[in-house]
């Protein structure tokens, strides 16, 4: 099974449609969809290396804009759905605490959560929710996304055929730890928020 994904996965990144794939991968992940755009991203450059610093860039723009999505889901969202169940539960003075201190640590948290596995768009929600100036937001979301993205594109560029190499011949150790990051990077978001 692992084989066959891992197959449909490099045909999808040699195909015509795969800039379009990573774009829109890459917008969903950053405001409501759970798979995270490496996915499309490294079999994209090992299939066509000479496209890593474009697909860096897809990667990066589409994750900004599908970042500015979750904000506004936080923003518009929070008030309506959100904050009468904090008040029904006597839990709105906590969340005022909250909002105090993430504002407070923002552009940190979105560095950092913007670099790693962590749910990205947990971050972009509750920077709309909180209300986090939009300007430190996206500033934030640039750089740490245009680093991640270039980061791995670079990597790939200059060591593509071993790590394709290593993918390919260990396809299910590098599954598992792919699962473990998204799995952990969802406990993570439990134990820090």
């Amino acid at each position: 099974m692992l084989r066959k994904l891992y197959d449909w996965t490099m045909g999808l990144a040699s195909s015509r449609r795969a800039t379009w794939a990573l774009a829109g991968v890459s917008f969903v992940e950053s405001s409501v969809f759970p798979i995270p755009p490496d996915t499309l991203l490294v079999p994209m450059v090992i299939a066509k290396k000479e496209k890593a610093w474009f697909y860096g860039a897809i990667c990066t723009i589409a994750s900004v804009v599908g970042g500015l999505l979750g904000y506004t889901i936080g923003a518009l969202l929070f008030t309506q759905v959100a904050e009468p169940i904090l008040a029904f539960y006597g839990y709105a003075d906590k969340f005022a605490s909250f909002t105090e201190r993430y504002n407070d640590w923002g552009v940190w948290i979105v560095l950092i959560a913007g670099l790693t596995p962590f749910p990205y768009k947990v971050i972009t929600i509750a920077s709309g929710a909180t209300g986090l100036s939009l300007p430190v937001f996206m500033a934030a979301s640039i750089v740490a996304r245009g680093l991640r993205f270039f980061v791995l594109a670079a990597l790939l560029y200059w060591l593509g055929p071993p790590i394709r190499d290593f993918i390919e011949r260990r396809l299910g150790l590098v599954f598992t730890l792919m699962m473990l990051l998204l799995v952990g990077g969802f406990a993570a978001v439990k134990y820090l928020l």
